[in-house]
């Protein structure tokens, strides 16, 4: 038994160094809560974004498509670490703003394209009769969109959305281009001043898997609520 003694004490000799010593596990606290912040944000904003460019999708002006799929086709084209650095050294580079909110804005604008294709999505998924119904009714275009038809297609769009997000806070993870210190930056530094790597990894490995578990699990109780109001 000794080998297992051993190898117990380089463990936790190792995980001392990375996350006790010097209080380095703050730094992953401190690097967790900029995910929050930069994921939360940046799906507020995607969502309106990509609203809107879901609707420019769907328009009948030429117009107004040309413009939402010339967004689209851009952003999903290329690489979310091009986009962060563009917009946060480039078009905000004069802008005394700060950085997390910065970084959320370019992962908005990012979110935002793969949002309008999951909106429209559902709205196509609605029942034409439902909107017909609502002009029927003397309501215009767009309080029909807004009373009936959005209410039904953001059930429809809820998994998906759900999976938009878990998929935004994964990739927050590049933030360190731009000097945020995120989960994974944090992880780096440890690893830097530690020369160790299997542990910071394994830590920051262990963290993401914690958050996004317990928003699975969260965003699973909503799911199944609504689909009991949809029995009902």
């Amino acid at each position: 038994m000794n080998w297992l003694s051993d190898w117990f004490d380089s463990f936790w000799n190792t995980f001392e160094k990375c996350f006790i010593t010097d209080d380095r596990y703050k730094m992953l606290l401190e690097g967790l809560g900029v995910t929050i912040k930069v994921s939360l944000l940046a799906a507020a904003m995607g969502f309106v974004i990509g609203f809107f460019i879901a609707l420019c999708n769907m328009s009948k002006k030429k117009g107004l498509r040309f413009i939402g799929k010339l967004y689209t086709d851009i952003i999903r084209g290329t690489p979310s670490v091009t986009q962060l650095m563009i917009i946060y050294f480039v078009i905000f580079a004069t802008v005394n703003w700060e950085k997390w909110i910065i970084a959320s804005i370019a992962f908005a604008i990012n979110s935002g394209a793969y949002v309008s294709e999951i909106i429209r999505a559902g709205i196509l998924s609605i029942d034409k009769g439902q909107t017909e119904a609502g002009r029927s009714l003397g309501l215009s275009k767009a309080q029909t969109m807004m009373s009936i038809v959005v209410p039904q297609a953001v059930k429809n769009i809820f998994p998906a959305m759900c999976n938009e997000f878990i998929t935004l806070i994964k990739e927050t993870a590049i933030v360190g281009y731009v000097g945020l210190m995120d989960i994974q930056k944090a992880g780096d530094f440890i690893k830097s001043a530690t020369y160790e790597a299997f542990m910071p990894l394994i830590g920051i490995a262990i963290i993401y898997f914690i958050l996004i578990k317990t928003l699975t699990i969260i965003f699973g109780m909503i799911e199944k609520r609504l689909r009991k109001s949809d029995v009902r």
